[in-house]
């Protein structure tokens, strides 16, 4: 179930990058696109190895031998922090897309004020 899901995102991903693949800052950009599939297949694998967890904890849970039991214990320790990554790559993305908005503003504006010099000087706009 979490493969296919992750397989789906990702080719959604893909063919939606390379539907609106223009770096004009109009439309999507290479660099966001990336950021989203990075920060994504992090939270797939994370959710993946928490699956697996979960079903040795009910594996354990079920046998009801007590060494298992124990087990369980750490097993679920390890789920606890494997959400706390999850939340932490989802809490970084925002930071990740503004830092990303900031400098295609900037190049935006250098580009602006580059052009705008070649014009006041009559000579032809370069990128």
């Amino acid at each position: 179930m979490g493969d296919a899901s992750g397989e789906k995102t990702n080719r959604w991903l893909h063919e939606e990058k390379d539907d609106d693949d223009d770096d004009d800052g109009e439309g999507c950009d290479g660099e966001a696109w990336e950021t989203l599939n990075g920060c994504l297949a992090q939270v797939q694998s994370v959710l993946d190895q928490n699956r697996l967890l979960i079903q040795q904890v009910n594996e354990n849970h079920q046998s009801q031998i007590h060494d298992n039991m124990v087990k369980n214990v750490s097993l679920i320790q390890e789920i606890n922090a494997n959400i706390c990554k999850v939340i932490s790559v989802y809490s970084k993305l925002p930071a990740d897309f503004v830092d990303i908005v900031r400098r295609r503003r900037s190049e935006n504006e250098s580009n602006q004020k580059k052009k705008k010099d070649c014009v006041d000087l009559n000579l032809p706009a370069t990128q």
